[in-house]
């Protein structure tokens, strides 16, 4: 991940008990940051992984976790121990998770791997989002564009209420051409979002492949990083933000998201 924490998981296959185990062990302990996972959590991304697997009609309930064994070590970012912050668990752990298992598997390259968590406010208003990007390309098929994968399904309000409902402007919001990384199937593109800002306010953003790009798989290439940028409207400056920040909007500024594109798969021909 972009901090240098790493998630570890090694997936063994019983063909006769048709069972598997997947052992967290060697993931990095828990950390100081929100960026820990609970159980409940870790497991749902391995119920999430193992199912799409599955090419029948099944019920999705408890019976389906019966043939896996998960091995969450104790006080490690996939099972960490009070007092740890997890804000960034459910958002951002999990699809770090849902890639690594999909890695180990080797069925699908990294995908965006992030919600590209957005939030902006002040006294009167409060604003969340979370923001589509690559999927990774698989054995036998192409990422898709700009679309929520994994372990997130949020739709986007439509620019129209955003804008009558809030001081901002959407100034662009279009898929980001050639982000996905090339292979014998490529991965997905991204997006870029440009919000613009017309009153003070207080913005930020919680995210990942900012540093560390999307993995590709057999050969394949990776996926563009994603960036964070601010644009100031006084100064005309651009700043480069960090996979993680929070900063005050004044009237004119633009915060800009342009999100991963997945992993390729397979050596190009």
């Amino acid at each position: 991940m972009d901090d240098g924490c790493k998630v570890k998981v090694t997936v063994s296959i019983d063909h006769e008990e048709r069972s598997a185990c997947i052992d967290f062990s060697g993931t990095d302990p828990q950390q100081k940051s929100n960026f820990n996972a609970p159980t409940a959590i870790a497991r749902s991304a391995c119920l999430y992984v193992f199912r799409t697997l599955v090419d029948q009609k099944i019920p999705l309930n408890s019976g389906c976790m019966k043939p896996l064994k998960i091995i969450l070590p104790e006080q490690t970012m996939v099972n960490p121990s009070p007092p740890a912050a997890v804000v960034a668990g459910n958002v951002e752990v999990s699809q770090t998770i849902t890639d690594t298992l999909y890695g180990a598997l080797k069925q699908l390259a990294g995908s965006q791997g992030t919600m590209n968590n957005f939030t902006f406010g002040s006294e009167t208003d409060g604003y969340y989002e979370t923001i589509c990007g690559g999927t990774g390309a698989g054995p036998t098929f192409d990422g898709c564009d700009a679309i929520h994968s994994h372990m997130t399904n949020t739709r986007l309000t439509d620019p129209e209420i955003l804008e009558t409902r809030y001081p901002v402007r959407l100034e662009q919001f279009e898929i980001r051409k050639g982000s996905g990384g090339s292979g014998r199937y490529r991965g997905g593109d991204g997006i870029v979002r440009s919000v613009r800002f017309l009153e003070p306010m207080t913005a930020s953003i919680l995210s990942n492949h900012r540093v560390v790009p999307p993995f590709g798989l057999e050969g394949g290439e990776e996926g563009a990083l994603g960036r964070n940028t601010l644009f100031k409207a006084s100064t005309g400056e651009e700043v480069q933000l960090g996979h993680r920040a929070e900063l005050q909007m004044e009237p004119g500024d633009i915060f800009r998201i342009e999100t991963p594109g997945g992993g390729g798969f397979g050596k190009k021909e």
